[in-house]
């Protein structure tokens, strides 16, 4: 057992950056709204985003390099656009998701502290475990953060099912109105999350391999496949935990992260009784907090490196100076901008959705070339999967464009 939780490393800490605002919010509210009638868009998005995610820690451990060096080799303009589409959308996505989760904080210690305090307290907090910690110590963590999460989670799932009276209704469900759609495409978008985390699911698998010594390809692709495999189970847990506590609610559902959020855990306590409070606080605010962390670790690595490729020198403390650049970035935009986050999210979603298709064309182009040795390189059934999955991507990003009026 030892063993197999030691070879986990990178996959996991890919759930814990993907499992967030997508999985507990999105997946949740598309359970309270639609039943489990939007399982195959979760399913379908999972399936056609897989090779894309799967060629950041191959490529990594076929080569011994990250993506962003093996985009280097494709050309140094891409390196240009990732570093700048990643300034565009850092800082508001840290900001967001450090919200939600002092939201969360901030409810479950009966608002005793605010959530203006909570979130400078966590994102200090996870500074210092960063720093002095560094990757080794975000591996050990992320596990047992991930361990809690998911156990957590199941097991407000599976109470709640017990606890389920209604029909249990497997029709799916295709949106038809305007409001619907709109909530499909953000559903789909980030599900399981923005396609440019394959980059720091590279860096990662690199980390990995510097701190244990040996992380050959079987052992990454497992890791991989755990933590995709974790991802699409506890999107599909969140989406019955909303079906079956929320679905037959006459309440009106909030927009904003973090009330909706409390509003799970409000329903879900006044359905079992205070007892059950531990278990659903403990599945939201682990699912928050695995985000915040590792997008905050995550970010400055991939700007760190793509910085030091950019100028062909190696940056000191570039990684610390990054960090520190993000927190201080994150807490300036929460306390200034605070009454503009809507649209600052909203930029950075439109950023995420319309690269997408690039991410999916680079990773494929990068894998398939002679930059990856040719054993590693896609088997028949990925290359058709990839070129599907592009074109779907294309088109889902086109579909997205079509219809952003509807978010306006």
């Amino acid at each position: 057992m030892f063993n197999f939780f030691k070879k986990l490393g990178p996959g996991v800490l890919f759930a814990g950056a993907a499992i967030g605002v997508s999985h507990l919010v999105q997946s949740t509210k598309a359970g309270a709204d639609f039943g489990i009638g939007l399982i195959w868009a979760l399913l379908l998005v999972n399936l056609f985003k897989f090779p894309f995610f799967q060629y950041g820690p191959k490529y990594a451990s076929a080569t011994g390099e990250s993506l962003l060096e093996g985009y280097k080799k494709l050309g140094t303009s891409i390196l240009h656009f990732y570093l700048l589409i990643s300034l565009t959308t850092m800082f508001t996505i840290q900001t967001a998701v450090t919200i939600v989760t002092a939201g969360i904080a901030s409810s479950l210690t009966n608002n005793v502290i605010s959530v203006e305090l909570w979130t400078i307290i966590i994102l200090i907090v996870c500074s210092v475990l960063l720093y002095f910690g560094k990757y080794k110590m975000l591996d050990k963590m992320i596990k047992i953060i991930i361990f809690i999460l998911a156990l957590s989670t199941f097991l407000a799932t599976f109470l709640a099912f017990n606890n389920f009276s209604h029909g249990f209704n497997l029709s799916q469900v295709l949106p038809k109105n305007n409001i619907e759609i709109a909530f499909l495409i953000a559903f789909m978008g980030w599900m399981p999350a923005p396609l440019d985390i394959s980059v720091w699911h590279s860096i990662w698998t690199i980390e990995k391999k510097k701190s244990d010594g040996i992380q050959d390809m079987k052992t990454t692709l497992f890791d991989f496949n755990i933590g995709y495999l974790g991802t699409i189970a506890l999107g599909i847990s969140f989406m019955l935990l909303g079906y079956f506590v929320m679905n037959s609610s006459s309440l009106s559902f909030s927009s904003s992260a973090s009330t909706f959020a409390n509003q799970l855990i409000e329903m879900y306590t006044s359905s079992f009784g205070s007892w059950a409070y531990i278990i659903i606080g403990l599945a939201t605010f682990t699912t928050m907090f695995s985000t915040t962390i590792t997008t905050l670790d995550a970010s400055p690595r991939a700007m760190h490196k793509a910085t030091e490729l950019i100028f062909n020198k190696k940056i000191n403390n570039g990684y610390l100076y990054w960090l520190f650049f993000l927190v201080v970035g994150t807490i300036t935009i929460f306390f200034n901008f605070n009454s503009e986050m809507g649209t600052l999210v909203k930029v950075a979603t439109i950023v995420s959705f319309i690269t997408a298709p690039f991410y999916a064309i680079i990773n494929y182009t990068l894998i398939s070339s002679n930059h990856t040795p040719k054993k590693y390189r896609p088997s028949k059934i990925m290359h058709i999967l990839s070129i599907v999955g592009i074109f779907f991507l294309l088109g889902f990003g086109i579909w997205y464009l079509s219809t952003l009026k509807l978010f306006i």
